[in-house]
């Protein structure tokens, strides 16, 4: 205890923050019996997103770190950047090595490649199942209809793609709603300055894959209205719990 209060204000906020969300996924019903929950996590290191993703990474290290609480949350990080650079961590369920990860990579202009991330997660999950994708993003430029077909099959193998939107592109919220739909997850667009907003939107997901649909509707009660959305979206599929390489 009194190492926390040598803390800063901020971080000692944080660290309550944390401490709450603790005890509440400590209450929540949670499958037992079976293997860890696994979560792939992708993001959008391309140079628009570089304004932001300092911030994002803070959040999602934070939240992961929560998560851990529900005991049993293995989580991979893929991202993409630059010229056709699409890449994959090991599994990892320390929530210190994945904020590690994260925050080692750095954004690079380039195009989007959510493809070879679907792409990624279908060959993962026929060799072992991935409960749930995550993928956060603002922008499109890849053929919709190829993303369907793979949001599609990612659907039939009961994994649901949650997709969080960040600014708001047109072009992008149509097809990542699609993706979301197809998949039987959902679609969530957020504002990059609300951080409280993507830490509870991040949890809900993390919550889900380590705890299964039950945990994820116990925690949305009484949640914000980002959550409940978040839920009310969720397909009745079976997507919850039951070194470096380059992503396919």
């Amino acid at each position: 205890m009194a190492e926390r209060d040598n803390l800063p204000a901020q971080q000692r906020s944080t660290q309550t923050e944390v401490d709450d969300f603790l005890r509440r996924v400590a209450t929540l019903p949670r499958a037992t019996g079976g293997p860890r929950g696994r979560l792939m996590f992708a993001m959008d290191a391309t140079a628009s997103r570089e304004p932001t993703w300092d911030r994002a990474c803070q959040i999602q290290g934070e939240m992961f770190q929560a998560t851990s609480a529900l005991g049993g949350l293995d989580i991979q990080l893929v991202y993409y950047r630059g010229f056709r650079e699409c890449q994959a961590s090991p599994w990892v369920g320390n929530a210190q090595d994945l904020l590690r990860r994260m925050t080692a990579v750095s954004c690079m202009a380039g195009q989007t490649q959510i493809a070879r991330v679907l792409g990624h997660c279908i060959k993962q999950t026929r060799d072992r199942k991935v409960n749930a994708l995550v993928f956060v993003g603002d922008c499109m430029e890849e053929d919709v209809d190829q993303l369907a077909h793979q949001a599609g099959q990612l659907g039939l193998l009961g994994v649901p793609v949650f997709i969080f939107h960040e600014r708001g592109d047109l072009i992008a919220k149509r097809a990542f709603q699609t993706i979301a739909r197809l998949s039987g997850g959902a679609y969530c667009p957020f504002d990059g300055s609300s951080a409280q907003q993507l830490r509870d939107l991040l949890s809900a997901v993390a919550v889900y894959a380590a705890g299964g649909r039950a945990a994820l509707e116990h925690y949305s009660r009484g949640r914000g209205d980002a959550v409940r959305l978040l839920t009310s979206q969720l397909g009745n599929g079976q997507g919850g719990r039951g070194g470096q390489s380059h992503a396919s």
